[in-house]
This record gives C-alpha cells, sequence and structure tokens, in this order.
C-alpha cells in the first residue's frame, strides 16, 4: 500500500509525524479513512479514536477530542484540542478520575467551579464512551 505523510497535533505537543499507509479519523459526519491520494478535504472532528496504520501492519492508536482534519496532496494534518495516546491510559485511573470529577461538580459552591468540574467530567465521559470502557 502506498503510504503518505500525516501529523497529529495538540496545543501541547506534536503526537505524531511519518509515513502511513492508512488513517481512520473520527469526523462530526461519520468516521472515515484517509489514503494516499484522498480527495483534498477539511472537516471537524468528534470525539474518538484515531487509528494509524504504519507500514508492516504497526498501528497506533489515539484519542482526540475535538479539532480539525486537513487533508490535502501534500497529506493528512489533524489538529485536535486534545490528544492522548491509548497506550497511555489505564482503565482504573480513568474510572478514578470520573469518581473525583463527579465529586468535585457535586462539590462546588460556586457556579464558575461547577462549570469548570463540569467540563472536566464531560470530558472524563467522552473518553471512556470513546474506548469503550
Amino acid at each position: 500500500m502506498a503510504a503518505f505523510h500525516f501529523e497529529l497535533v495538540s496545543p501541547e505537543r506534536l503526537l505524531y509525524s511519518g509515513e502511513v499507509e492508512a488513517v481512520v479519523v473520527p469526523g462530526v459526519e461519520g468516521q472515515f479513512t484517509v489514503l494516499k491520494d484522498h480527495a483534498p478535504t477539511m472537516t471537524t472532528l468528534k470525539p474518538g479514536v484515531v487509528e494509524v496504520s504504519e507500514s508492516g501492519a504497526k498501528a497506533q492508536r489515539l484519542f482526540v477530542r475535538g479539532g480539525f482534519a486537513d487533508i490535502a496532496v501534500s497529506g493528512l494534518t489533524i489538529l485536535a484540542e486534545q490528544a492522548i495516546p491509548l497506550d497511555e491510559l489505564d482503565s482504573a485511573k480513568l474510572a478514578q478520575e470520573i469518581k473525583n470529577a463527579e465529586e468535585d461538580v457535586a462539590d462546588a459552591t460556586l457556579e464558575e467551579a461547577r462549570r469548570l468540574a463540569s467540563e472536566k467530567l464531560d470530558q472524563l465521559r467522552e473518553l471512556k464512551a470513546a474506548l469503550g470502557i
């Protein structure tokens, strides 16, 4: 299979840059696969898992929360609001973080603190749903 250039960037860091054979992207209008010579497209992303297929059947999976995918002649670039490699996630730790966030929402006395705690809880629940755990 022919390779093309792919980059995944979050505000914190460059998570991936290299030649790949295929990338499965969670677009807001549905999941789609990008291969070499894909038609130029720009779309927004929904929370979900990006699956990167490298040569030799090696694959990586990364969770993204929002952002944009830009497919051009030069390749695919994903600019994610948040991105985390799945191999860095621990389901027990995620469950504990959700529990802590739920407690933070319940304990918040100020409206701003409640809003921020609710936003964090929503993000954690999106991650859990995307992982299917």
